[in-house]
């Protein structure tokens, strides 16, 4: 059955930061990339999810909007304002599917933008082909 969460086509071994608040998702998003032999790094929260972004130079984000410290649209704000890792492709994953923030999201150059619960297969499938836009800017 996990068969089904692995992507179609083959993707070199990436890095992606997970920054969400419930521990819970984030060890399942951790099990299902790893899965697909991705590098996953977790942050609990905006604040962590910047440091670590600085730091680890992920080849993606998926970053939440609802977090306590720092929200997702701060970091999303924060992250595009550095010039070192501005260009991180990034995927927002939140249980809001309100327009003004997705709005706001698709305003900082986002990849793409899911509402949990999600579908595995789709948010993979996102982040392959983000990896994929990635590499060839």
């Amino acid at each position: 059955m996990l068969g089904l969460f692995k992507p179609k086509e083959k993707t070199d071994r990436a890095r992606i930061l997970v920054v969400d608040d419930d521990t819970a998702l984030l060890e399942t998003i951790r099990h299902r990339f790893e899965y697909c032999k991705w590098e996953v790094i977790t942050a609990a929260n905006g604040k962590e999810g910047l440091e670590k972004a600085a730091n680890e130079k992920p080849n993606l984000i998926v970053l939440d909007i609802k977090m306590p410290v720092m929200n997702g649209h701060e970091m999303i704000k924060r992250l595009r304002a550095n010039s070192e890792i501005m260009g991180i492709p990034v995927i927002m994953c939140s249980a809001s599917n309100e327009v003004q923030d997705i709005t706001t999201a698709s305003s900082y150059n986002i990849s793409g933008y899911v509402t949990k619960p999600f579908d595995y297969t789709e948010l993979i499938e996102m982040i392959v082909n983000a990896l994929k836009e990635g590499k060839r800017r």
